[in-house]
C-alpha cells in the first residue's frame, strides 16, 4: 500500500517570503493557513486580517474584539496548507496561562501536544474541504458532495440540524438537472436588473393614479366618511411598504427560513435546504446570495393579490410597490453583507459583522438583515460580546 504523505513543513523564512509576494499566511499553534481567497470576506475586513500576514493567531481567536466561535474555527481549517518546522518560533505567539485555545471554551496552559492533537481531531470531524483547496485529505462528509444535495439532505434525519449550520467554503449543486439548477442560482446584478425597472414603473402608475383624485380610502365601506388620498401621500404610502417589508423581512426569515423541521420528515428538510439552508451551509456561494427572479416573482405576486384585496386598488399598489423597493435595496444588502468590505466604523461595517454572527454563532437570532430594528421588540438581538480583564 501506498504511504499517505504528511502535511508539508514550512519554515519562518518561507512564510515571510510568500506574505511579501501578497499571501495572507497565519500560524495557530505550528498550523499553517493560507488565508489569502478569504481575506476580502473577513468581517472583520481584509486590512485586519492582511496585518496579521506571517504571524501566530492563537490569541486573537479569542479576542477582544471578538471570541470566534467554534464554527469559525472550523473554518479556518479549510484553508490548512501544513505546519510550521519543529524549532522555527518566529511565528508563535507567547503563550499565556490563561489564553483560551481551539475548542468550545476549554483551555489549557502551554503549548501541550497532546491537547493539540485532540483539538486537531476535533477539528477533522465532520468537515469538507473547498473544491479549490486540495492540500489535505478530509473525512467523508455525511453527504456526497459529487452529487446533488437537494435529495440527499433529507436523509440525515436527527443530524441535518447540526449539520447545516457548520459552514463551509465551497460551492453547492442542488439539482441533477442543469436547467434547473440555472433557475435555482442568480448573480446579485440580476435582481437589480429585472426589479428596479418594475418599482420605477408602478412608481409613475401609482403617482398618476392617485393624481386623478379618485381613490378614496374605506371607500369600500362608507362614502360619507371615506378618506380622499391624495397624490403628495405616495411618498409617504410608498415609505410605509418598505417598512412593511422589513417587518415582513424579518418574520420570514425567523419563522419560515429558520423553522426547525422535524428529523422524521424527508419533506420538510428538503424544502427547508432549498429555502435557506443551502445558504447556511454554504453562506459565501456568490450564486445563492440573492433570491432568484423566477420563484420571486411568484412569492412577489402572491402579496401583491393581498393587497390587491385589503385596499384600493391604486393604494394597494402604493404599498406594494414601496414594499418591493424594500425587497430589492435587502437583497442587494444581502450580497454585500456577504461580499462586500465596508469601512470599519460605518453602519455597514457593524451589520455586516452581525450578520456574520448570525451565520457562524447566533442562528437562533440576529434575524434583521437589512437592520437591527425588530430584533429589539422581537427579543432576538445578538448580545453584545464582553471580556474580562486579565489579573
Amino acid at each position: 500500500a501506498m504511504a499517505t504523505a504528511g502535511p508539508r513543513s514550512f519554515s519562518a523564512a518561507e512564510v515571510r517570503a510568500r506574505c511579501a509576494q501578497g499571501a495572507c499566511l497565519v500560524s495557530c499553534h505550528r498550523r499553517l493557513y493560507d488565508l489569502s481567497g478569504f481575506v476580502r470576506l473577513h468581517p472583520g475586513g481584509e486590512q485586519l486580517l492582511r496585518r496579521r500576514a506571517g504571524t501566530d493567531v492563537s490569541a486573537a481567536l479569542d479576542g477582544p474584539p471578538h471570541r470566534h466561535s467554534a464554527n469559525a474555527r472550523r473554518w479556518l481549517e479549510q484553508y490548512y496548507v501544513g505546519e510550521i518546522e519543529p524549532g522555527d518560533e518566529q511565528l508563535r505567539a507567547p503563550w499565556n496561562k490563561k489564553q483560551l485555545v481551539l475548542g468550545h471554551g476549554k483551555g489549557f496552559a502551554g503549548p501541550n501536544p497532546a491537547a493539540a492533537a485532540q483539538l486537531s481531531a476535533w477539528y477533522w470531524d465532520g468537515l469538507c474541504v473547498p473544491q479549490h483547496y486540495n492540500h489535505c485529505l478530509l473525512p467523508q462528509d455525511l453527504v456526497d458532495w459529487q452529487k446533488p444535495l437537494l435529495w440527499q439532505v433529507g436523509y440525515l434525519g436527527e443530524k441535518y440540524d447540526e449539520w447545516v449550520h457548520q459552514p463551509v467554503d465551497r460551492p453547492i449543486r442542488l439539482f441533477h438537472s442543469d436547467f434547473l439548477e440555472s433557475l435555482s442560482k442568480t448573480a446579485w446584478y440580476v435582481v437589480f436588473m429585472v426589479w428596479t425597472p418594475v418599482v420605477l414603473y408602478l412608481s409613475w402608475v401609482s403617482y398618476t393614479s392617485l393624481a386623478q383624485g379618485n381613490t378614496r380610502l374605506f371607500s369600500s365601506f362608507t362614502t360619507e366618511y371615506s378618506i380622499p388620498v391624495h397624490k403628495y401621500y405616495f411618498p409617504f404610502i410608498f415609505l410605509l411598504g418598505m417598512i412593511l417589508w422589513s417587518l415582513l423581512e424579518y418574520l420570514i426569515h425567523r419563522f419560515v427560513f429558520h423553522m426547525k423541521p422535524p428529523a422524521s420528515n424527508y419533506y420538510l428538510i428538503t424544502l427547508h435546504f432549498l429555502l435557506h439552508g443551502q445558504h447556511h451551509k454554504s453562506p459565501f456561494d456568490s450564486s445563492r446570495l440573492v433570491f432568484p427572479p423566477v420563484p420571486a416573482s411568484l412569492v412577489i405576486g402572491f402579496f401583491y393579490g393581498v393587497l390587491r384585496l385589503l385596499l384600493p386598488e391604486v393604494l394597494g399598489l402604493s404599498v406594494f410597490v414601496g414594499g418591493l423597493c424594500g425587497y430589492v435595496i435587502y437583497d442587494m444588502m444581502h450580497y454585500y453583507l456577504h461580499y462586500g468590505s465596508p469601512k470599519k466604523g460605518t453602519y455597514l461595517y457593524g451589520l455586516k459583522a452581525y450578520h456574520v454572527k448570525h451565520h457562524f454563532e447566533h442562528q437562533k437570532s440576529g434575524f434583521g438583515i437589512s437592520t437591527r430594528f425588530w430584533d429589539y421588540p422581537f427579543r432576538t438581538l445578538i448580545p453584545e460580546e464582553t471580556f474580562k480583564k486579565e489579573d
